[in-house]
C-alpha cells in the first residue's frame, strides 16, 4: 500500500510544539499515515520524534508542552483538544518509549489494564487476550510472572499487547528497538507486520534504527531538530545516498547533520 493510494487515518498538519511557553521543539511538522499503513518517523535522539508522538496522543500536557499551531486529524476529526483517554476510545494509542509496564503486576494483569476503556463485556475482552497470546506466545508462558522480572523483549511485547487490548485502529510505537538484541528487534517488527496485515492496525513508528524501520515501513519521514527534512517511499529513502551516509552508516567520513548537506532540498523535490 502506498502513501497516496489510501485515505489517511492520521494527518498532522504544520504543527508547532512549545514547552514551558518558551522552548520551541517542533517547527511546522506535517506527516500523514494511510489507513492500514506502516509509516516510520526517523531521526537521531533528540530530533523530536517522541514529542511528535506525544503531540498526537495528547500526552504533552503532563510535561508542560502544548501544540500552539497547526492541527492533528484522526479518522476525519480534529483531535488535539481531546484527552488521551478519549483518543484511546477513538482508536489511537501510544506505546511509550522504554517499555513502560507496571512492574508489580503480572504480565496478564498488565495486558488487562489495556482494556480499561472498553464497554463490550468480559467475553470480548477474553477473546482479545487470547488473540494477544496468539501473537505473543512468550507472554502466555509468562502470564503469571511479575512484569518487572521479565526480560526487556518480553516487556516490549507486553507493552504492545496491552495497547492491542484497547482494540486500536492505530498504534504510535516509540523506539520499539531500544535496548533490544538484534534478533529480538526482528521478532518485534515481524509481529508489527503481522498485526498490520492480519488485524488492519496502522502504525506510526518512531525509530533511531533507520535500517530496520525502512525494511518494514511503506513510507518514511526524517526528522531533525524539530523539522521534517526529507520524506518518501521507504524504498526510495533506503536508496537515497544522503540517507545511506547519515542514517544507515554507509559511506561518509563520520556523521554530520543532515542539514549540512546543501543539496538535500534539491533532493527532496523529486520525492514530492
Amino acid at each position: 500500500m502506498n502513501e497516496t493510494a489510501a485515505q489517511p487515518i492520521l494527518s498532522v498538519n504544520n504543527i508547532e510544539v512549545i514547552y514551558n511557553h518558551v522552548i520551541l521543539v517542533l517547527k511546522g511538522v506535517s506527516l500523514s499515515v494511510p489507513e492500514g499503513g506502516i509509516v516510520a518517523l526517523l531521526g537521531a535522539n533528540g530530533a523530536g520524534k517522541t514529542t511528535t508522538l506525544k503531540a498526537i496522543s495528547n500526552l504533552l500536557g503532563a510535561e508542560r508542552g502544548e501544540v500552539t499551531k497547526g492541527s492533528i486529524v484522526f479518522k476525519d476529526d480534529q483531535v488535539e483538544a481531546l484527552s488521551p483517554n478519549d483518543l484511546v476510545k477513538r482508536g489511537c494509542i501510544q506505546v511509550m518509549e522504554g517499555r513502560h509496564c507496571f512492574g508489580h503486576l503480572t504480565v496478564e494483569e498488565n495486558l488487562m489494564t489495556g482494556a480499561y476503556t472498553r464497554k463490550d463485556g468480559h467475553g470480548a475482552i477474553r477473546d482479545d487476550l487470547d488473540l494477544v497470546y496468539s501473537y505473543f506466545p512468550r507472554l502466555k508462558e509468562r502470564r503469571s510472572s511479575q512484569a518487572g522480572y521479565t526480560s526487556g523483549g518480553e516487556q516490549q511485547m507486553c507493552a504492545i499487547g496491552r495497547a492491542l487490548m484497547s482494540r486500536p485502529n492505530m498504534i504510535l510505537l516509540d523506539e520499539p528497538s531500544m535496548g533490544l538484541a538484534p534478533q529480538l528487534v526482528e521478532e518485534i517488527f515481524e509481529i508489527v507486520k503481522l498485526l498490520n496485515e492480519k488485524e488492519g492496525v496502522s502504525f506510526l513508528l518512531a525509530e533511531q534504527n533507520t535500517n530496520v524501520a525502512l525494511r518494514y515501513a511503506t513510507y518514511g519521514y526524517i526528522l531533525e531538530a524539530g523539522r521534517i527534512v526529507l520524506d518518501g517511499d521507504a524504498a526510495a529513502l533506503r536508496d537515497n545516498e544522503d540517507v545511506k551516509e547519515f542514517y544507515l552508516g554507509v559511506g561518509g567520513e563520520g556523521r554530520k547533520s543532515f542539514r549540512d548537506v546543501k543539496h538535500y532540498k534539491r533532493r527532496k523535490r523529486w520525492l514530492s
